[in-house]
């Protein structure tokens, strides 16, 4: 028995059509959001690919780009399909196609589910690559005069006023390196000398972080050098002053910032895939509708439509029996052709046995 089985009339042949082509169009337009997306969360990865370890995180919005592409022609096409379903003459050229298209639109569907569900889960290692980047871009910050590298201390300053954070995990990740450059620093002080004695890798390192790590909402002054000196500043106590830099680290406002764009991303995905799986049904029924009409010189006979001709076990037994039989038959013509192949063999082992009495001669 056919799977959701349903009788169709002239009316509701046409009325069937018309929907689905309406639908298929704004599915188009779906498509043209999916690209947009894609195209959009490549160019915010783009704007802070330093601050990142790696290019993978580019792949999802590629994969987003080309789905987008993909879905505009496949929708169009199927528009077009339902549009000449509405005159016999022509859907008699598509009619030969018709099966393959469902079954691309099928594959299409499933790996549109894959892309929203890559959405979700792209987080994780999202993170690993922030961690690993903003750690190497907190390095290079003091690099102002080094080729390539220049950039990094604006690129890590709007960073931080942009998300309002300071640091990698905290803004005491700042006090573990240098981040001013040499040739600020007079080697001749004895302070200077002081710090990069005490330590071991010679580096200038000090209680302080970057301008781009104050709350400008803070009713007292910023107080970004000497941090953990309480004797710096009148009435102040590192342990229990609330202080005016900002403490949230930036791989975690990153990770919600782009956590909750690719969540979007991915929600709007899902609805796409189940608009895509709407259209797939309803040109399912437009093409089995119009494949068994009682009588096929008549356009306005009754007709019957399914989304599948037999349920689903069936059908599913029909696939492994298929793929089972051309199994079969693949072994079959491997072994004819070695019993072939063997043919010429032993009829000269015959010939040499033969001629070993002298019985035969060959010429």
């Amino acid at each position: 028995m056919a799977l959701m089985l349903i009788k169709f009339d002239m009316k509701k042949r046409v009325k069937l059509a018309q929907t689905v082509w309406f639908m298929y169009w704004f599915a188009v337009m779906a498509g043209v959001l999916v690209f947009s997306l894609g195209l959009f969360f490549k160019i915010e990865l783009r704007k802070r690919s330093e601050l990142m370890d790696n290019n993978e995180s580019h792949f999802l919005p590629n994969l987003l780009i080309l789905m987008g592409l993909v879905a505009c022609g496949i929708n169009a096409f199927g528009g077009k399909v339902c549009y000449d379903s509405l005159d016999p003459s022509k859907f008699v050229k598509w009619k030969p196609m018709l099966k393959i298209f469902l079954m691309v639109c099928v594959a299409f569907n499933a790996l549109l589910l894959v892309t929203a569900l890559l959405c979700f889960l792209m987080k994780i290692p999202l993170q690993f690559t922030l961690a690993e980047g903003l750690k190497n871009g907190m390095k290079f910050y003091k690099d102002t005069d080094t080729p390539g590298r220049c950039y990094m201390k604006r690129t890590l300053d709007l960073m931080q006023m942009e998300f309002r954070c300071c640091g990698n995990d905290n803004f005491r990740d700042w006090f573990d390196i240098q981040w001013v450059s040499n040739r600020y620093l007079d080697f001749s002080a004895k302070h200077v000398k002081d710090r990069i004695g005490s330590n071991v890798d010679g580096q200038y390192l000090m209680d302080a972080v970057p301008f781009s790590c104050c709350n400008p909402s803070s009713p007292r002054p910023c107080i970004q050098q000497q941090m953990t000196n309480n004797s710096a500043y009148y009435s102040y106590d590192h342990y229990t002053e609330e202080l005016n830099v900002w403490k949230r680290g930036c791989r975690d406002s990153m990770l919600s910032y782009y956590g909750g764009l690719m969540n979007t991303i991915g929600l709007l995905v899902v609805l796409v895939t189940m608009l895509e799986v709407a259209v797939t049904i309803g040109l399912q029924y437009i093409d089995s509708s119009l494949s068994t009409l009682a009588n096929p010189d008549d356009p306005e006979s009754e007709s019957e439509g399914w989304i599948l001709e037999k349920t689903v076990k069936e059908t599913f037994t029909d696939i492994m029996d298929k793929m089972k039989s051309m199994g079969k038959g693949s072994k079959v013509d491997e072994g004819g052709e070695a019993a072939i192949a063997t043919d010429p063999g032993q009829k000269s082992l015959k010939v040499e046995s033969v001629n070993g009495r002298g019985a035969f001669h060959v010429v």
